[in-house]
């Protein structure tokens, strides 16, 4: 994530998370990618560093020439959760997968502060930690992270949730200020578009204000569904990020209405259009 002005366009950024691509294998799944128009695919890090239990697998794939920049963690605990004992063990998975993801030339490892571990919205409503105490864990663990990441050369994206599913970090304003004070150029953020839809007011200018911070995006539409499958104003979002130079991926993180070899490829296209 250089941001330097010899990066590609924002046409030629487009990445697929790997369970949505058929085939059993990587480089089969990198055949799907490409015929349905992407330039990369974006991995799930599962627990048990899973991730890092894959590396020969990975290794082949890179050997191979399957483009996987990015890592997305896919676990039931995260760098936020309430008991020190799983928060943790979700830093020590983090590190493992920043570590692998550099290990193959990749570039950055994704995470939320906590998923489905509480929610404001829902009952009882308040937390059983104050929100300086909640702040203080996830500065402690993304500082951690940051000179970790900083010293693989890869970056760490902090995602924001939407409010049913987390209680901590809803908006890009407030990941951004998790990362200024962390001041690190090693942690980032990372917008999902899915969640930008129920949060942001104004999620073009939110992307404004967030664009020194702004790592990673990751795309699905206004109803988790393949970008085009909702209502998101996909033009004015893809031109705000050209406006700022975005310098990262769009990945898509979604689900599909259809037969993913049709369904993709019909997606992609539709971005490129947007995004032109």
């Amino acid at each position: 994530m250089t941001g330097q002005v010899n990066e590609p366009p924002l046409t030629e950024r487009i990445s697929c998370q790997e369970q949505l691509l058929p085939g059993t294998s990587l480089q089969q799944k990198w055949e799907a990618a490409q015929q349905a128009g992407f330039n990369a695919i974006e991995l799930r890090g599962k627990g048990d560093l899973a991730f890092e239990g894959r590396r020969l697998e990975l290794q082949r794939a890179v050997a191979d020439g399957v483009v996987m920049p990015t890592v997305c963690v896919e676990m039931l605990h995260f760098i936020g959760d309430f008991d020190e004992e799983r928060r943790r063990d979700a830093v020590r998975q983090m590190r493992s997968q920043l570590s692998m993801i550099a290990a193959i030339g990749g570039e950055m490892a994704i995470t939320p502060a906590s998923y489905g571990q509480f929610s404001r919205r829902l009952p009882p409503f308040e937390p059983p930690r104050r929100p300086e105490d909640d702040r203080a864990v996830l500065l402690e663990a993304l500082a951690e992270l940051g000179e970790h990441a900083e010293r693989e050369g890869v970056v760490l994206g902090l995602e924001p949730l939407n409010r049913y599913e987390n209680h901590m970090v809803n908006t890009l304003a407030d990941a951004v200020s998790l990362c200024k004070e962390i001041g690190l150029p090693s942690v980032r953020v990372a917008a999902d578009t899915y969640h930008m839809n129920i949060e942001e007011a104004d999620p073009a200018e939110a992307l404004l204000d967030a664009a020194p911070w702004l790592g990673h995006v990751q795309v699905s539409d206004s109803n988790r569904l393949e970008p085009g499958g909702g209502h998101v104003d996909w033009s004015l979002l893809l031109s705000t990020l050209n406006a700022i130079a975005y310098p990262g991926w769009l990945a898509f993180e979604c689900r599909l209405s259809g037969d993913a070899t049709e369904v993709l490829p019909r997606s992609v296209s539709m971005l490129r259009r947007a995004a032109s």
